[in-house]
């Protein structure tokens, strides 16, 4: 079932419709005219009444999906699951530099020191992000439903009890690092002095231990133990960092407590924001299996909206997207035929393998294998930003394709179905 979300000549929210062929002829006639394609929302250009019905909407809060679901008496308006923006910690970092380089270049800086007072209720970017998400989901939702009621899913984890389930007393005051020096120290002693690679052919007697950064693929540099593990300096190199190599998208078992975090520090304010009622995950957890439903976050927020027998709507897949790129400069590398396979190289693939200046840390030299050379590396610097982003749809010939990217300065614009 899909449904026509409609709105009032004011743009208040109706009640939607599943009835096509009337909207179909009210868009012909002038009686209506669309307002938003995704999802398909027409605004009504005549005076109606406002009768609604009583409207429910639940949301399965989290740290990287949230669920929604809006339902009357009878059916099930809308639902679906949206993908949060990752890496949004990263991006603050790569801003807050660019910021500081630019700072030190003014001939006078103003001290910024009395400036760190953080005001009451004050949250990090990265988890402010994230709350904004859930807010900005639910204004969204009200403004094509006439919601009367909002209930949202809340949990509140003991982070030093899932670690250690015995844990009592004065141990909550002491950090996993307890006893370690530094941190390095303590991730070495907790991989037990050994690399972590399954499939480690390191036979030197006294191998080399280094800490790698485990998420370095999605852009994740920070110092967190649970994104750090042992390698040795044969599995650390630089070629097994490339796309389609040993370590690029490696997810070894050390368990990240992000989402955990993040819902037991915004749950109460994310409610008192929405002004909305709440309930907690046993509930729906019974709830859904007494209702014999698939576990996802759709079929979990149409339990907290109190759906039971009600007909289900096809759910839709939201996926935030980087609007603004704040990167100016942007690096191609050389590509070369490798001469072992045929198939195009970049130069960091085919390097020489110094790392050091200890030959004894060197890896093999691939450079012996750069056969032709298909194109030139280069600096591009990126003068404007242009019209079209990825991720936008655009018509050509009756047809929506999306944006995929710009080439030639924005002359051409590459499109996902015809590229």
């Amino acid at each position: 079932m899909v449904m026509v979300y409609v709105l009032s000549k004011e743009g208040r929210p109706l009640m939607p419709t599943d009835r096509h062929g009337k909207v179909r002829h009210m868009l012909k006639s002038g009686k209506a005219r669309v307002v938003k394609a995704k999802p398909f929302t027409v605004q009504l250009t005549y005076e109606t009444t406002s009768y609604t019905q009583e409207v429910t909407l639940g949301v399965d809060a989290g740290y990287q999906h949230i669920g929604f679901s809006a339902v009357t008496g009878g059916e099930e308006l809308i639902s679906g699951e949206v993908h949060l923006l990752e890496d949004m910690s990263n991006r603050i970092s790569d801003r807050a530099m660019y910021r500081r380089q630019r700072r030190s270049r003014l001939r006078y800086r103003r001290n910024k020191g009395l400036d760190n007072n953080k005001p009451e209720g004050w949250l990090a970017p990265s988890i402010q992000h994230k709350l904004d998400g859930h807010i900005k989901l639910v204004t969204w939702v009200k403004s094509l439903l006439p919601v009367t009621r909002v209930i949202i899913e809340v949990a509140n984890f003991d982070i030093q009890a899932i670690k250690n389930p015995g844990i009592s007393g004065k141990e909550y005051q002491q950090g996993e690092q307890s006893g370690h020096w530094n941190l390095r120290e303590y991730i070495l002693h907790r991989d037990n002095h050994q690399c972590q690679n399954p499939d480690c052919n390191n036979k030197a007697k006294a191998p080399i231990l280094q800490v790698h950064h485990i998420g370095f693929w999605r852009d994740d540099y920070t110092d967190r133990p649970g994104n750090l593990n042992t390698l040795c300096d044969k599995c650390h190199r630089s070629e097994n960092h490339k796309q389609g190599n040993l370590l690029w998208g490696w997810r070894p078992k050390v368990r990240p407590f992000r989402a955990e975090t993040f819902m037991s520090t915004v749950r109460w304010k994310l409610v008192n924001t929405l002004e909305c009622e709440h309930t907690y995950g046993y509930i729906t957890k019974t709830r859904r299996i007494e209702l014999k439903l698939e576990k996802s976050h759709a079929n979990d927020a149409f339990v907290i909206a109190g759906g039971t027998t009600q007909t289900q709507c096809n759910p839709l897949e939201i996926v935030q997207v980087r609007r603004h790129n704040r990167s100016l400069q942007k690096f191609y590398d050389a590509k070369y035929i490798d001469v072992r396979t045929g198939e195009k190289a970049s130069g960091q693939e085919l390097n020489c393998g110094r790392r050091t200046r200890n030959r004894n840390l060197n890896g093999p030299n691939l450079r012996i294998y750069r056969g032709r050379k298909v194109s030139d590396g280069r600096v591009q610097i990126r003068k404007k930003r242009h019209p079209y982003q990825p991720g936008d749809t655009v018509t050509i010939d009756g047809k929506r394709c999306t944006v995929k990217g710009t080439q030639n300065h924005g002359a051409y614009v590459k499109l996902a179905e015809l590229s």
